[in-house]
């Protein structure tokens, strides 16, 4: 009995074995599709989020925030106003972006909307609300040329360095 159980078992054993390899390599492989199939959806979108991302901080970089919005026959509280709002409009609208983005990078654009806002109302404070709108944009181009670290450039390294992981 001991000879017809044995070998039988060890059959049955190898087998086992087979079969086991035979799914796991299965499962390996339709994984691998699986992400190809994703990374080919994928991509294309964290792509357009990364330029979107870019558009943005480029946007709001003082530069060309302040000669977007700027008009002559502003005063400088109106002007503030529409800095301000303009800051938070292209802000919300890439807050999607965030989710092709890691937490870091999403930090550190989201640091750089912050410290445009801080300069703006830094700039605000220090002329006449009353006063014209060109002594406001005066001032936050001098801020931003004194500005040691600039958070805009730091954000668009950090977003430029996460999309260049997938080239």
């Amino acid at each position: 009995m001991l000879k017809i159980i044995l070998p039988a078992g060890l059959v049955v054993y190898g087998m086992y074995l087979v079969v086991v390899s035979f799914l796991s390599k299965d499962r390996e492989s339709k994984l691998i599709e699986l992400k190809t199939q994703n990374s080919k959806t994928i991509l294309p979108v964290r792509l357009q989020a990364g330029e979107r991302l870019c558009l943005l901080l480029e946007r709001l970089s003082p530069n060309n925030l302040v000669r977007r919005v700027n008009d002559q026959s502003y005063s400088s509280r109106e002007l503030h106003r529409l800095l301000l709002h303009e800051i938070r409009e292209e802000f919300n609208h890439n807050l999607a972006q965030q989710v092709y983005f890691s937490d870091e990078t999403w930090e550190s654009v989201r640091n750089a909307v912050e410290g445009i806002v801080a300069m703006v109302n830094r700039a605000m404070q220090e002329v006449e609300p009353d006063g014209k709108g060109v002594e406001l944009a005066k001032r936050i181009f001098q801020y931003s040329l004194e500005q040691k670290n600039d958070g805009i450039s730091f954000a668009l390294k950090k977003v430029k360095a996460e999309i260049r992981v997938y080239f």
